[in-house]
């Protein structure tokens, strides 16, 4: 006797923009959940909270460029516009860290001490799965992950910012890296978007970037809540 699988009617039916939408949903259900994040809304948040946070994004800030990269090299040439886009991308990105650097310094971090950091277990899970992803051929399930990442700096990113100066009392310029990301990725997610609903995105490809953007979802707020544990 086989079974088969059944895909549920809700996949085989909504359109890709929608099934991301409810990923982004369950998405920003975790975070509210994430302590860190529960303290900077309640406006309980200390100097040491903010470093911490900062401390502990600067290693997946780094691997950020390096795995959009990777996968801008996995694309075959039926793939050229993704490929394209990817590898912009990642010229874009790969001097984001010096910001946050900048940011850690000027609240009183060292920045020779945040270079020597290590990844934290949620970062690890992260980067790793990646790393992974973007070494497949064609890793068009990565437009998943950005699309988690970089929705957060369009979405989140000015909004925690604006909390953490209201609750700290900081400067523009220390919360530069965050203010940044609003202006930088609003611009991001309009490109994703263009290629999210073009015609190179099939049923199976769509498939796989909901199934990427949901592991992204669970592992950024896993490296969130884990903050400082190696």
């Amino acid at each position: 006797m086989t079974t088969t699988t059944e895909r549920p009617p809700a996949a085989e039916t909504a359109s890709l923009p929608d099934r991301l939408a409810q990923v982004w949903a369950e998405f920003e259900e975790r975070l509210a959940e994430v302590p860190i994040l529960r303290d900077l809304h309640a406006g309980e948040v200390t100097l040491d909270d903010y470093q911490r946070l900062l401390f502990n994004l600067r290693q997946q800030v780094v691997d950020g460029s390096l795995w959009i990269a990777r996968a801008a090299s996995n694309f075959d040439m039926a793939h050229f516009e993704i490929r394209s886009a990817a590898m912009h991308h990642a010229v874009e990105e790969h001097r984001d860290h010096l910001l946050l650097e900048r940011d850690f310094v000027a609240v009183g971090g060292s920045r020779e001490e945040l270079r020597a950091g290590r990844k934290n277990i949620g970062s690890e899970a992260l980067s790793g799965y990646m790393f992974h992803r973007a070494g497949q051929p064609n890793p068009i399930d990565c437009l998943g992950a950005m699309f988690i990442i970089e929705g957060l700096g369009a979405r989140k990113a000015l909004e925690w910012a604006e909390e953490f100066q209201a609750a700290l009392g900081l400067a523009d310029n220390q919360v530069h890296f965050m203010r940044y990301h609003q202006t930088a990725d609003e611009g991001h997610t309009g490109k994703l978007d263009a290629i999210l609903t073009s015609d190179i995105v099939d049923d199976a490809a769509a498939d796989a970037i909901v199934t990427c953007a949901a592991v992204v979802s669970r592992l950024y707020v896993m490296q969130l809540t884990e903050l400082d544990r190696y």
